[in-house]
């Protein structure tokens, strides 16, 4: 079983940035493929990132160019860096590790931005 944390959530005006931390509990941390979901209210969880065991990254087209994902396998920690965030990417946050069969989901973080 891997544990994954999230932190790194709160409260942000539109504009503004914040770098979410996902902490896993996992020793082979390397191999899997790491991702960020979101799950706005009433709405299903979609897709954000994602970073594989090889550092290859992929961003949901809707933020790529505000959001970067990126991965330290030496702290087992995946982040995604958000910036000029809008009323619309209020959301709970979710980290998502796989690897094969092998799926775990964090507990999530809120991300709110409003003034």
């Amino acid at each position: 079983q891997v544990q994954l944390v999230e932190s790194g959530g709160g409260l942000v005006q539109p504009g503004g940035s914040l770098r979410l931390s996902c902490a896993a509990s996992e020793s082979m941390f390397s191999v899997y493929t790491m991702g960020w979901y979101r799950q706005a209210p009433g709405k299903q969880r979609d897709f954000v990132a994602r970073t594989t065991s090889s550092g290859r990254t992929n961003v949901v087209d809707s933020v790529k160019d505000r959001f970067t994902i990126s991965r330290d396998n030496a702290k087992n920690t995946v982040y995604l860096q958000m910036n000029s965030l809008t009323p619309e990417d209020t959301a709970v946050y979710y980290c998502r590790a796989d690897w094969g069969v092998r799926i775990f989901w964090g507990q999530g973080t809120q991300v709110t931005v409003s003034s």
